[in-house]
């Protein structure tokens, strides 16, 4: 089997969830041919599978042989996000910043990873930056849409979450940042729909059948609010939720 034809078994292993195999594939790939591009595959399908150690371990080879290739610093920085390590996520984006300071997404990245340490005025301006570079960033506008919501400023946030719509309509998560900020206002109907629509552009959203299950709640459907409440459950595994995972647990049982 060629390496090419490799590749694409692991690839597609991958896209199928097998990630033992796609991991063997990828190793196989680079024990006859080491590229920054196959540590960089065998990274993501790492961090896909939970095996986060090993996922640095393979960003590191992949950056000995190529120290500025952005999409390693990407994955590198995203992984720090999801380890709750701001301040090193903040460091890998930075890199990717100084590489290219037009890059808008490593600018927003960075904002998020500020606001997760707490620096909101920080996150603020790094998010305008990237948007004074790139207006037309869904992914900025939906940045500086949570900053706001944070802030309290919910006319703010809304008017960026629907900014950011018109820019990629098929985007779910702004819809259903709206619909939170609907459900805070006690719209209860706008906010239904705008998580009725996000899910219908990806059912595997975890917040939106959370957010859903506290509306049903609050209408006294307790049928729908358990039910909603039981698919965030079967969606949202990582261990950053663990407290709201424990929350929900506790209302559904309450509710039985």
């Amino acid at each position: 089997m060629t390496v090419a034809e490799q590749l694409e078994v692991g690839i597609k292993a991958q896209e199928q969830g097998d990630f033992q195999a796609a991991q063997k594939c990828y190793q196989q790939v680079l024990a006859q041919q080491e590229t920054a591009d196959v540590w960089l595959l065998l990274a993501e399908v790492q961090i896909e599978a939970g095996s986060f150690a090993k996922a640095h371990k393979s960003i590191t080879a992949g950056l000995q042989g190529e120290p500025e290739n952005i999409d390693l610093l990407y994955v590198l920085g995203d992984l720090y996000l999801e380890e709750e390590n701001s301040g090193k996520a903040i460091a890998a984006y930075e890199q990717i910043i100084v590489l290219d300071p037009e890059e808008t997404d490593a600018l927003v990245s960075k904002a998020v990873a500020q606001m997760n340490s707490g620096d909101i005025a920080g996150a603020e301006q790094t998010c305008k930056q990237a948007i004074e570079i790139d207006p037309s960033s869904p992914f900025a506008q939906n940045a500086l849409g949570d900053i706001y919501v944070y802030k309290g400023k919910g006319k703010a946030a809304a008017q960026c979450f629907q900014k950011a719509i018109k820019l990629d309509e098929n985007d779910p998560q702004p819809r259903l940042s709206l619909a939170e900020i609907y459900y805070e206002a006690g719209d209860l109907e706008l906010a239904i729909e705008c998580c009725q629509q996000g899910l219908e552009l990806d059912a595997g959203l975890a917040l939106g059948y959370l957010t859903l299950g506290y509306i049903y709640l609050d209408q006294d459907q307790t049928q729908a609010a358990i039910d909603n409440f039981q698919q965030f459950l079967n969606l949202e595994k990582s261990a950053a939720a663990k407290n709201i995972r424990d929350e929900v647990a506790a209302v559904i049982e309450g509710l039985m």
